[in-house]
């Protein structure tokens, strides 16, 4: 089959690229070699023509590679075309209008929340924004407790896992299920943030978010935002089906 090698080729980049992760952002040869169960020599091969293509980075002090600035580019692109960014584009209008404050939507990378679109509020004082690719933290950003509430078990079983270890995490991930949405740690920054599920069908496949200051989103202003968050993941969620 002529196509065998050429695809064996491309299969055995991506696992290359796979083995990076969270965790481990940094890997030598030899842990890749092992990760891929693949010979010294066939590794360093694909190392060098994914370094060419500045899809991986070397670091020779340490000896270790990590993943390449092109790596960035692919994510943006990437993020631009998820269906949900382009379903959520007017619902985040729509909220950052009705409550004077930055929308965010984040959905789910496999490890944690990552924002994939923010809509900043231009019309106050302070401007509040986050980066596009910001992965935010599981059990302290509110939409990582969002996920840690309504992501099925045997999509997330490490966060399952974390939540059955956790008192502290099954009473906060209680909370979320009762009051349909989740608040942040303020004290990490001194930002208040909101955010409620989106779902298609029965899966939960983004989190919708009001983002302000401690101060902006406190007492009536952070009922009435969280009520106008909600009705608006919920607008989204029956958009979605």
């Amino acid at each position: 089959m002529p196509d065998g090698p050429a695809i064996q080729t491309v299969q055995r980049a991506a696992a290359m690229l796979s083995a990076f992760s969270v965790e481990r952002p940094r890997l030598s040869l030899a842990e890749i070699t092992a990760e891929l169960r693949m010979s010294k020599a066939t590794a360093h091969r694909y190392a060098r023509a994914l370094r060419a293509a500045n899809l991986l980075r070397y670091d020779p002090a340490s000896g270790k590679y990590t993943l390449g600035p092109r790596i960035l580019a692919l994510e943006a692109a990437a993020r631009a075309g998820l269906p949900i960014v382009t379903a959520a584009e007017p619902y985040l209008e729509r909220l950052t209008r009705e409550t004077d404050h930055t929308s965010v939507l984040s959905v789910w990378n496999g490890d944690a929340p990552s924002v994939v679109r923010c809509l900043d509020n231009t019309t106050g004082d302070v401007r509040l924004s986050v980066r596009t690719g910001s992965q935010l933290d599981l059990t302290r950003s509110a939409q990582g407790r969002v996920f840690c509430a309504f992501l099925p078990a045997v999509e997330a079983p490490a966060v399952a896992r974390r939540i059955k270890a956790s008192t502290d995490l099954r009473r906060i991930v209680d909370e979320v299920r009762r009051r349909g949405y989740a608040v942040n740690v303020p004290e990490d920054n001194g930002v208040r943030v909101i955010a409620a599920p989106v779902f298609e069908r029965s899966q939960i496949v983004a989190a919708l978010a009001v983002m302000g200051t401690a101060v902006s989103l406190s007492g009536d202003a952070e009922d009435e935002a969280a009520t106008a968050l909600t009705r608006t993941s919920t607008a989204l969620s029956q958009n979605l089906g």
